[in-house]
């Protein structure tokens, strides 16, 4: 088991990693997933490995895990240039009020 191949090691490295499991091109595959990024559709999956550093060896996966974000809704075609800006000036006040433990990147701490 990992957590008793880490217990024994002196020096652990965690190493973690975000993949996007984009489905994107895959028709049947593309509803209900939401957005990963650069206009694809999917999962996105973020993994912590534990290393033995002094041997140059993995110890076993630590942790993952594996969600789907919401689709934004698209904006207006006649979206005016001011408009565009104050709807994005909304979405990053949004964001900043967001509770650290809900935004993605809350998964690198959550990992640990």
């Amino acid at each position: 088991m990992t957590s008793e191949a880490v217990e024994e090691q002196e020096l652990v490295l965690c190493i973690g990693d975000t993949t996007y499991l984009d489905y994107g091109k895959i028709k049947a595959k593309r509803e209900g997933y939401g957005p990963t990024g650069n206009g694809g559709n999917g999962l996105i999956l973020h993994s912590a490995l534990a290393i033995a550093p002094e041997q140059g060896q993995v110890i076993g996966l630590l942790w993952q895990k594996l969600w789907n974000r919401e689709a934004k809704a698209k904006p207006p075609q006649d979206e005016t240039a001011a408009a565009k800006k104050q709807r994005l000036a909304l979405a990053r006040k949004a964001a900043r009020q967001r509770l650290f433990k809900d935004k993605e990147s809350y998964r690198w701490v959550e990992a640990l």
